[in-house]
């Protein structure tokens, strides 16, 4: 059965971590769109300095989170920094949470998840440098590649998408989640 899945980023986001689950979800037959606050396109960043732009497909006031199966928050230290003091996409990703979608956030996307209001209690791991931030958020975080809480799945690095992506793809393939916590 074909999935959709929304990618939230805007500029700034790490390119590897939008473009690798992005083709991950694109080889299983599934349908992945970029949404942003804005229109147009989106600067990546890539190693130490900008990569690639990339095309968005939905602005974040043309969709819903009933439009898709799940989400997946790249990270990068920019495109976090932005979103996570953006209304319309913390109320996204709320919506997400209230759906028991799968969510997925790697790197320094979960910062845009302490905002949402949606770590308290729950199982993570990031970026070393957000670990403060999500245990003073109420997070349970460990340092592994991959961390899977009831449809939340999140990853430290670049070096964890091969995980990162197998875990998102089994959490959709799953469904929808209790989100109760453990």
């Amino acid at each position: 059965m074909s999935k959709k899945v929304a990618i939230l980023a805007t500029h700034g986001f790490e390119e590897s971590e939008l473009s690798s689950p992005k083709q991950h979800i694109e080889q299983q037959g599934w349908t992945a769109h970029i949404v942003s606050p804005e229109s147009g396109s989106i600067k990546s960043w890539s190693g130490k300095d900008w990569g690639k732009s990339y095309d968005v497909d939905k602005t974040i006031d043309e969709v819903s989170a009933s439009d898709y199966d799940a989400l997946v928050l790249p990270g990068g230290v920019i495109n976090p920094d932005i979103l996570r003091i953006n209304e319309d996409a913390l109320k996204l990703i709320k919506a997400f949470f209230e759906q028991k979608k799968p969510v997925a956030a790697i790197c320094h996307g979960p910062w845009s998840l302490i905002n949402a209001g949606v770590v308290e209690g729950r199982k993570v791991t990031s970026v070393k440098s957000v670990s403060t931030d999500l245990k003073n958020a109420g997070a349970i975080w460990s340092d592994e590649e991959v961390v899977v809480d009831n449809g939340l799945v999140t990853s430290r690095t670049p070096e964890d998408l091969p995980a990162f992506n197998k875990k998102l793809v089994e959490e959709i393939n799953e469904g929808k989640h209790s989100m109760q916590h453990a």
